[in-house]
């Protein structure tokens, strides 16, 4: 900075290094301080930023003016007449705001979404480098009858926090995903037939990437999975092109064979020998005795040695064990 310069800062403690501050104004490149905050609050009695005859502090007093307390006080009436109308708080910060009864209906569809989403980055080689998405919605109500912001949160929650270490809530998903360069495109089908559901289905499509499980892929070049919600429990019903039907809960395990009696004999009594309980087991299929993908949902995880043995039956040509 420029000799002479004067500073104030009355936004948060921290943002001015206050060691580099006191020398500055030591040396005569600051003229003269004002502040309102600092790092840590109050600060210590001996703070020689506090007793420098070049600064003026305050004790943070930045919010207790006429002028503030009055905006404060228009800022929460207009927050609390929209949050009576149902709409988003523009200053919210724990969550979007979706009234209580839609979330409460949404509630196994937000599931549905943060697995498919958790599935869907498992199957991609390496786990990192996504980079766009598209999450497709079908419904038979009207798009002002479904709001996806939650959705759209939990499935970006799925999408980074098995490849990261990063925590992503409601709050922070958009600017996470934003952060990371993940470019999450939303599309809604609007079905006929009664709007008694809010979902039919969610589809999750991952472009422009390598699958360790290469039937994930679908037609058009994309890792696909689509699931819905049955009986209050979420399903995943289609892996790529294959159509499949198995609960989301605990985890699962996905192979392509080729399609011949006994394949899920096999595979079930490997899972058997190793006490691993086997919940759910649908198979997809081109055509008898062609191609199929066996979803198998498993209570605990197997060991490597039974994952092995899995994929070293003779007719499994590929598989996956995918956490949730």
């Amino acid at each position: 900075m420029k000799k002479g310069v004067r500073i104030v800062n009355v936004a948060r403690g921290g943002v001015i290094d206050e060691d580099a501050l006191l020398r500055a104004l030591d040396a005569g490149i600051v003229a003269q301080a004002a502040l309102d905050v600092f790092t840590v609050e109050p600060p210590p009695k001996e703070s020689k930023l506090v007793h420098h005859q070049n600064v003026t502090a305050t004790p943070h007093l930045g919010a207790s003016t006429m002028e503030a307390q009055e905006g404060v006080a228009i800022e929460i009436a207009e927050a609390v007449v929209g949050a009576l109308k149902g709409e988003l708080a523009s200053t919210a910060v724990n969550a979007p705001m979706v009234p209580a009864e839609v979330l409460s209906e949404l509630k196994p569809y937000v599931i549905l979404a943060e697995k498919l989403g958790r599935l869907a980055v498992q199957l991609v080689t390496g786990g990192s480098g996504v980079k766009s998405v598209k999450v497709t919605y079908a419904s038979a109500r009207a798009p002002d009858d479904l709001d996806t912001r939650v959705l759209r949160a939990m499935i970006t929650k799925g999408l980074i926090e098995p490849v990261s270490s990063v925590f992503v809530n409601l709050v922070n998903a958009d600017f996470t995903a934003k952060q990371r360069g993940l470019r999450l495109t939303e599309e809604r089908i609007l079905l006929d037939g009664s709007p008694e559901n809010p979902l039919e289905f969610v589809q999750v499509q991952i472009a422009n990437v390598e699958s360790k499980f290469a039937s994930a892929i679908s037609e058009s070049g994309d890792i696909k999975l689509e699931g819905c919600v049955k009986a209050g429990i979420p399903h995943l019903t289609k892996v790529g092109s294959f159509e499949v039907d198995v609960s989301l809960e605990g985890s699962i395990i996905l192979c392509r064979q080729v399609d011949q009696p006994g394949m899920i004999g096999k595979v079930g009594s490997t899972l058997g020998e190793e006490n691993v309980n086997v919940s759910f087991m649908s198979v997809g299929r081109v055509a008898p005795r062609k191609q199929a993908v066996m979803a198998i949902g498993v209570d605990e995880p197997p060991s490597k040695a039974a994952l092995k043995r899995i994929g070293e039956v003779l007719a499994i040509e590929e598989f996956v064990y995918l956490k949730l």
